[in-house]
């Protein structure tokens, strides 16, 4: 059942809010919650997608914090408390996607220096592709990995090839740095925010509640080289050959009715890596598995569970 909206919108005690600099001086905004055990269960980093804010996830913390782990997260660069790369406050833009992956490796290199073992990353939507990209170019290397409808691919008039083609012919006109749309999480669509995200009212509640408390925290669409960007990083990773050597234990959970990101394009990478559990969801679930209605997050959390005490085990 739904935690209390008291979990769901307060920093729990004990967990810390501060500022880490990535190498080239850029403030990320960071959370930390150090597990409240002599005997720590392991620690989990948990990245999530574009425009997310950690603070969308407090319930799920609390469900691992409470079996003994330590939680770790950071708003990825240009959103969130992480700053902006534009003057538009609201616009989600980034040069290159090496730049999210820059600051990946600096803090998973710290995080898992200062943090008990095992190691476990968690990446949901663009999370789960920066992860998945990380792990393969061997920036980082945890125990185990979960990857929540992860962005491996977009719905894309004509196929992905036309769409990398549309995005950079309609991007590089002009500014690739302005709003690649004005409203909704993606163009082209009737469909409601809420529905492609969640069934679950309450939950999508949470996250209007905390950017309401903090506006400079919202992140609206992303910009054109934003787009641009993240077609090119797609490509290379779905060509990559070092996915059939990526041997990191993985569960995939995958709704296939997402309406944000390319399901079918993410069980084909699964496909490929030598070590990954593939977990599936059908019209129950949006693009936000874990803060979808009961039924559907109780299932996918009992699959973590049971991942996590199978192949992520102290050493």
């Amino acid at each position: 059942m739904t935690a209390p909206e008291s979990v769901r919108r307060s920093l729990p005690a004990g967990a810390q809010l501060h500022q880490w600099t990535a190498p080239d001086g850029w403030p990320l905004r960071a959370f930390a919650w150090p597990a409240d055990t002599a005997s720590p269960r392991g620690s989990i980093l948990f990245q999530g997608g574009r425009g997310d804010i950690f603070e969308k996830y407090l319930e799920l913390f609390h469900h691992w914090h409470g079996q003994g782990w330590t939680i770790t997260s950071f708003d990825w660069r240009g959103q969130g408390g992480s700053g902006r790369l534009t003057d538009a406050a609201d616009c989600g833009h980034i040069q290159d996607f090496a730049q999210y992956i820059d600051d990946f490796r600096a803090f998973y290199a710290e995080w898992a220096a200062a943090t008990p073992g095992p190691h476990v990353v968690f990446g949901h939507s663009m999370g789960g592709h920066l992860v998945l990209r990380a792990l393969v170019e061997g920036v980082a290397r945890p125990d185990a990995v979960v990857l929540v409808a992860p962005m491996l691919g977009f719905h894309a008039i004509g196929g992905a090839w036309i769409g990398e083609k549309l995005a950079n012919l309609l991007g590089n006109v002009g500014d690739s740095s302005r709003p690649a749309w004005k409203t909704n999480e993606k163009p082209y669509t009737t469909e409601s925010r809420f529905n492609l995200l969640t069934h679950d009212p309450d939950r999508y509640s949470d996250e209007l509640w905390w950017k309401e408390q903090h506006p400079e925290l919202a992140t609206g669409s992303p910009s054109w080289n934003w787009v641009i960007q993240g077609f090119k990083s797609n490509r290379e990773l779905r060509n990559s050959p070092k996915l059939k050597t990526m041997d990191v234990p993985v569960l995939m959970l995958i709704a296939e009715a997402d309406g944000l990101v390319d399901p079918k394009a993410a069980a084909a990478i699964g496909a490929r890596l030598p070590d990954a559990r593939m977990v599936r969801f059908g019209k129950e679930s949006a693009h936000e598995i874990l803060r979808e209605g009961d039924k559907v997050r109780n299932r996918a959390i009992g699959e973590i569970d049971l991942f996590l005490q199978a192949r992520a085990q102290r050493k």
